[in-house]
Protein backbone atom coordinates (compact mmCIF):
# COMPACT_ATOMS: atom_id res chain seq x y z
CA UNK A 1 0.00 0.00 0.00
CA UNK A 2 1.26 3.75 -1.24
CA UNK A 3 1.63 6.29 2.18
CA UNK A 4 -0.44 9.78 1.95
CA UNK A 5 3.09 10.86 0.94
CA UNK A 6 3.75 9.05 -2.06
CA UNK A 7 0.49 10.03 -3.24
CA UNK A 8 1.02 13.67 -2.62
CA UNK A 9 4.14 13.67 -4.51
CA UNK A 10 2.19 11.98 -7.45
CA UNK A 11 -0.32 14.27 -7.87
CA UNK A 12 2.12 16.88 -7.84
CA UNK A 13 4.49 15.76 -10.34
CA UNK A 14 1.02 15.03 -12.19
CA UNK A 15 0.30 18.78 -12.03
CA UNK A 16 3.71 19.35 -13.05
CA UNK A 17 4.33 17.60 -16.03
CA UNK A 18 0.79 19.21 -17.47
CA UNK A 19 -2.36 17.54 -16.26
CA UNK A 20 -3.87 14.17 -18.32
CA UNK A 21 -3.88 15.96 -21.59
CA UNK A 22 -3.26 13.26 -24.42
CA UNK A 23 -2.29 14.22 -27.98
CA UNK A 24 -2.73 18.06 -28.27
CA UNK A 25 -6.54 18.39 -30.62
CA UNK A 26 -5.61 19.36 -34.26
CA UNK A 27 -7.35 22.70 -34.87
CA UNK A 28 -9.96 22.85 -37.05
CA UNK A 29 -9.85 25.76 -39.43
CA UNK A 30 -12.70 28.90 -38.82
CA UNK A 31 -15.11 29.02 -41.07
CA UNK A 32 -15.80 32.24 -42.87
CA UNK A 33 -19.42 33.74 -40.60
CA UNK A 34 -22.48 33.24 -43.13
CA UNK A 35 -23.41 36.72 -44.66
CA UNK A 36 -26.80 37.97 -43.38
CA UNK A 37 -29.43 38.28 -46.31
CA UNK A 38 -31.17 41.14 -47.10
CA UNK A 39 -34.55 40.10 -45.35
CA UNK A 40 -32.50 39.40 -42.35
CA UNK A 41 -30.65 42.95 -42.34
CA UNK A 42 -33.86 44.76 -42.24
CA UNK A 43 -36.02 42.99 -39.69
CA UNK A 44 -32.53 43.41 -37.39
CA UNK A 45 -33.17 47.00 -38.10
CA UNK A 46 -36.75 47.19 -37.55
CA UNK A 47 -37.01 45.11 -34.25
CA UNK A 48 -34.04 47.30 -32.59
CA UNK A 49 -35.93 50.57 -34.15
CA UNK A 50 -39.19 48.90 -32.33
CA UNK A 51 -38.10 47.22 -29.13
CA UNK A 52 -38.57 50.27 -26.80
CA UNK A 53 -41.81 50.34 -28.09
CA UNK A 54 -42.22 47.12 -26.45
CA UNK A 55 -39.94 47.60 -22.83
CA UNK A 56 -40.97 48.99 -19.58
CA UNK A 57 -38.70 52.11 -18.87
CA UNK A 58 -36.78 49.76 -16.35
CA UNK A 59 -35.53 48.08 -20.13
CA UNK A 60 -37.72 44.60 -19.21
CA UNK A 61 -40.36 43.51 -21.76
CA UNK A 62 -43.88 44.12 -21.17
CA UNK A 63 -46.18 41.54 -21.18
CA UNK A 64 -46.21 39.97 -24.10
CA UNK A 65 -43.73 42.67 -25.21
CA UNK A 66 -41.32 40.28 -27.08
CA UNK A 67 -43.49 38.56 -29.44
CA UNK A 68 -45.25 41.44 -30.36
CA UNK A 69 -42.07 43.01 -31.10
CA UNK A 70 -41.32 40.38 -33.20
CA UNK A 71 -44.25 39.83 -35.14
CA UNK A 72 -43.85 43.73 -35.68
CA UNK A 73 -40.24 43.48 -36.53
CA UNK A 74 -41.39 41.08 -39.45
CA UNK A 75 -44.43 43.01 -40.68
CA UNK A 76 -42.56 46.54 -40.91
CA UNK A 77 -39.86 44.31 -42.48
CA UNK A 78 -42.08 42.29 -45.32
CA UNK A 79 -42.86 46.44 -46.79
Amino acid sequence: MTSIDDVIRLLEAAKASGGSKAAPSPKKASKAPRKASAYNRRYSAAFKRLSPKYKTKKGAWKKNGYRSCVRAAHREARR
